[in-house]
């Protein structure tokens, strides 16, 4: 597999797990927390609602992180000497041969 291919199932599974935890929030700050009934069960309504904010934080930033890296995988990219769009052979023109001008044809004088 290139490197290409590697981060882009890394930010395939960012971005799905991204999602899952976006969804499992409310928007009113609900969410998980709410179902669980309250603070004497392990870990508390406040506890959840941090771990999903800060796994929310985690991911965008390995998503953000995985992005920029992998515009450096890109094949021909940062200046290498396969990046040329246009061959050095191809700018050459075809050398012909112009035909000189044509001299105008002379008038009889009358």
């Amino acid at each position: 597999m290139t490197n290409f291919t590697i981060f882009l199932v890394l930010i395939t599974i960012v971005c799905f797990l991204l999602i899952i935890v976006i969804m499992v929030q409310n928007p009113k700050g609900g969410g998980l927390s709410s179902s669980l009934g309250g603070s004497t069960q392990m870990g508390g309504v406040q506890k959840t609602t941090d771990f999903l904010d800060k796994s929310t934080w985690t991911l965008a930033t390995i998503l953000i992180v995985l992005i920029l890296l992998s515009s450096l995988s890109f094949p021909g990219m940062m200046g290498g000497s396969d990046s040329k769009i246009i061959d050095d052979k191809e700018i050459v023109a075809p050398k012909t041969a112009t035909p000189a001008p044509a001299k105008p044809a002379e008038t009889p004088k009358q």
